[in-house]
């Protein structure tokens, strides 16, 4: 029995076993894990080690014997039979598969588990985040600009979070596009739960969830801050819509620069709380955005060209992000369409007391029918309007 429960050591999955034995000790984490292993010069050579040779690192007592014992390794054979079990992939960091944009970052994930088209998470793209409480129109930004950047082949990676998060994949999904999310919970702890629907659409069109954290983890809070970094390490760059001056965004912003990603922001307007995050950013330096365009030519050129090739970078018209109002509009409706507003909702007897003296209440309805079909504005509960993107 003994020699049944080591053979996995001697298999092809001994590298993921091992780095996934690294996860799940006590006290080590992915920093000290990894100066273990340059330590000693491999991660095999880390289990080949003696208990006071490892002791002997000054890594925690704890730490050392669950390494030493080999019940590091026991816990990383359960853990793969459940990954197993459940169709994920665990990818190590020394795996042809792990994303060479987060192995630049200063403390990647030693594993990453997959749940979907493990190749997506390598394929470049854009994070799109922002606060769980959106206005209007950031919540229309959000999904305008990642259905622009999805449709043009950029994969958009984001937490899956309520709000700004959930706007961005669903985005995506609508251009039948690629998006990925990165959970603070284990893979196959969809949260929140009523986002799960969303999840299934996602992989549904060959994109994944990806996590650090071992299988059947629960949303605890200090996992959402931690994992941020994979969001932005993940990335080219991120895009902030709409942020609170306090927020888990500011944290994902500054990994991004700490990381050398490009850092973009949709302006907001200045007497609103969320517009203070992307405003300041965009003070900082941050690059303003108002269409997919403006994330588009701060891409690598070969990274446009591979996405894109060249003579076909033309926006299929009616179909781009704008800050701005557009297109052309019967009489009635530029009266309506110059009414509305993109982060207040504005109610339907609102609209027809201020129009009274132009148009009847008849001629309202029509226009505003029209211009919902139209995707100009968008009906909201309780018959608000608003602008849309």
């Amino acid at each position: 029995m003994a020699e049944a429960a080591a053979a996995p050591n001697k298999t092809t999955e001994a590298p993921a076993l091992q780095w996934l034995a690294l996860t799940l000790t006590p006290g080590l984490g992915p920093t000290k894990a990894r100066r273990l292993v340059d330590f000693f010069g491999s991660v095999q050579a880390v289990f080949l080690a003696s208990l006071t040779e490892l002791e002997a690192t000054g890594i925690q007592v704890a730490s050392a014997q669950s390494l030493g014992t080999g019940r590091s390794l026991e816990l990383a054979q359960d853990e793969l039979a459940r990954v197993a079990a459940a169709g994920v992939r665990v990818i190590s960091l020394d795996d042809p598969g792990y994303p060479s944009q987060l192995k630049q970052i200063y403390d990647p994930p030693l594993v990453l588990y997959v749940r979907g088209n493990e190749s997506v998470i390598s394929q470049p793209g854009i994070a799109i985040i922002g606060t769980r409480h959106p206005t209007p129109y950031g919540s229309g930004m959000a999904e305008r600009l990642g259905c622009d950047l999805a449709a043009r082949g950029l994969v958009i990676f984001s937490g899956m979070a309520r709000g700004v998060d959930t706007a961005g994949h669903r985005g995506a999904i609508a251009a039948k596009g690629k998006t990925v999310a990165v959970f603070g919970t284990g893979v196959d702890v969809p949260y929140p739960k009523e986002n799960t629907r969303l999840m299934e659409q996602m992989l549904a069109l060959e994109g994944a969830v990806i996590s650090e954290f071992p299988m059947g983890t629960f949303p605890a809070p200090q996992n959402f801050p931690i994992r941020n970094r994979i969001i932005s390490g993940i990335s080219l760059g991120v895009l902030v819509v709409e942020a609170a001056e306090y927020s888990g965004t500011r944290i994902t912003a500054r990994c991004a620069l700490e990381q050398n990603r490009e850092v973009f922001a949709v302006p907001g307007n200045v007497t609103n709380k969320n517009s203070w995050g992307p405003n300041t950013l965009i003070k900082q330096g941050a690059k303003l955005v108002a269409t997919w365009e403006d994330v588009w030519e701060e891409l690598p050129t070969e990274v446009r060209l591979t996405l894109m090739p060249e003579g076909s970078h033309e926006s299929p018209e009616g179909q781009t992000a704008s800050l701005f109002g557009e297109s052309e509009l019967s009489p009635h409706e530029k009266k309506i369409f110059a009414l509305l507003k993109a982060d207040e909702a504005t109610h339907i007897d609102e609209i027809v007391e201020r129009l009274e003296a132009a148009m009847s209440s008849s001629e309202i309805f029509a226009a505003l029918f029209e211009l919902e079909l139209a995707g100009k504005v968008k009906q909201l509960p309780g018959k608000n309007f608003v602008k849309s993107f």
